[in-house]
């Protein structure tokens, strides 16, 4: 009889035992799948943006220039639209980035990224102010994707 009931004590204590250890199994591998997709998230918020911020700033670089050799309205106004839409493609990777990367330097990098693509309408003065302004925006470009890549290895 104190066999038996030892036997069924031993048994219901293995099940608990193993039953505990999966469950803490089966939250340590969501806790890295969740992490795993943060991450994943996080990259495509940084590699997103910077891509718009590129696609925008050639955007303006090409409606600048044909402001600059004085192309005819109707080419303009095509310009103007693309460069409208480049720009818009830019809000929400920034926004995804702001609210997924909490690094503050990421942050502010990627603001002066965008800045400065945007700083280049008002660039197109001449070649040289367009060019100027083209190689400030790739420059910050270049920062902010240095600093992401630095939070990125940081967080590894």
């Amino acid at each position: 009889m104190i066999t038996t009931l030892l036997a069924v004590i031993g048994t219901l204590l293995g099940a608990i035992v193993t039953g505990t250890f999966q469950h803490l199994a089966a939250g340590r591998t969501e806790r890295a799948a969740a992490a795993a997709q943060l991450r994943r998230d996080r990259f495509d918020a940084v590699t997103t943006l910077a891509s718009a911020g590129s696609d925008h700033r050639r955007a303006l670089w090409m409606r600048g220039e044909a402001q600059l050799r004085g192309a005819g309205d109707d080419e303009l106004e095509e310009l103007r639209a693309k460069s409208h839409v480049t720009r818009s493609a830019i809000t929400r990777p920034l926004v995804a980035l702001r609210l997924l990367v909490p690094d503050r330097t990421v942050h502010t990098t990627a603001q002066a990224m965008v800045v400065a693509t945007y700083d280049m309408v008002d660039a197109a003065m001449s070649i040289e102010a367009l060019t100027a302004a083209q190689d400030t925006t790739r420059a910050a470009h270049d920062r902010f994707i240095d600093a992401a890549a630095a939070c990125f290895r940081a967080h590894a």
